[in-house]
């Protein structure tokens, strides 16, 4: 096996797909900083992550108590969104999928 040096690595062709990956993940963790700053801070520590699918706001919660009161606040969820990405019409909420021993 070959040793290749990780400056190498990063200026190859394949690090473009690299790269995509990278400002996607931070274009979601952006998003989900956005919607949680404009939450109090109970609110916001029970959201796990944002993202968007098509032309809806996905939030996940971290239970589904908190998830019911995320989805009263569906409308300034959007408007939040919105200041950032224009084409949102709907929001949905989703409960995290609990692992073993959560």
């Amino acid at each position: 096996m070959s040793i290749i040096r990780l400056d190498k690595l990063l200026k190859s062709p394949s690090s473009s797909r690299l790269e995509e990956i990278i400002q996607r993940a931070r274009r979601h963790q952006d998003l989900t900083e956005l919607i949680k700053s404009s939450l109090d801070k109970d609110l916001a520590e029970a959201v796990v992550s944002v993202s968007v699918q098509k032309d809806e706001l996905v939030v996940v919660a971290s239970s589904s108590a908190w998830a019911a009161r995320l989805r009263f606040e569906a409308d300034s969820l959007l408007r939040a969104a919105r200041a950032q990405i224009a084409d949102v019409a709907r929001c949905q909420v989703r409960v995290a999928r609990q692992g073993p021993g959560d």
